[in-house]
């Protein structure tokens, strides 16, 4: 990585209201315990837009909160130019994936989708390779889809900071 240039990752779900933004705020939490805040721009959107302007979903802010997450992000939907300002898009599910693969303007930008399900450990959660939609089910849904994220995101960032070479990039740059 180049001394200025920050890894940039855009966290997809179909509303933005639920698993995007809790998989940015996770994710933000992470980078910033490891000190690593200049390095990364975290953002979230949805593929549908019924949803833009308005706070993550209730019943996902009451559970981040009770793990200690502030969601402070606003829903808003997948624009054309995420494909550019982006260096990776995670979709959390395989209609997130699919959905973006549709809207991808190029090849290339298509490269730039991957699936969160690809980061889950299979030991820690046998058979569950996406982050399933919670909000039709209770609080055991939410519950699921944090523990995922906690575990996709620890991986996804480890696998970034091995192959973006950041934290060495992060310690010269403090030089």
């Amino acid at each position: 990585m180049s001394k200025n240039k920050k890894y940039k990752i855009l966290f997809v779900c179909l509303g933005n209201i639920c698993r995007s933004p809790a998989a940015q705020t996770v994710m933000q939490q992470l980078v910033d315990e490891r000190g690593l805040g200049d390095c990364f721009i975290l953002d979230s959107a949805g593929t549908y837009g019924g949803h833009a302007g308005w706070h993550a979903d209730s019943r996902m802010l009451l559970h981040a909160s009770r793990r200690g997450y502030r969601i402070t992000h606003l829903a808003r939907q997948v624009r054309s130019y995420d494909f550019d300002d982006f260096d990776l898009i995670v979709g959390m599910d395989a209609s997130n994936v699919s959905n973006l693969r549709r809207l991808a303007p190029t090849l290339e930008s298509e490269s730039k989708i991957v699936s969160m399900g690809k980061y889950i450990d299979r030991k820690l959660f046998p058979g569950i390779d996406y982050v399933p939609d919670p909000y039709y089910s209770g609080s055991d849904g939410f519950e699921l889809v944090l523990d995922l994220l906690e575990d996709a995101c620890a991986t996804l960032l480890n696998d970034i900071i091995n192959n973006q070479n950041i934290l060495s990039t992060s310690i010269h740059d403090k030089d």
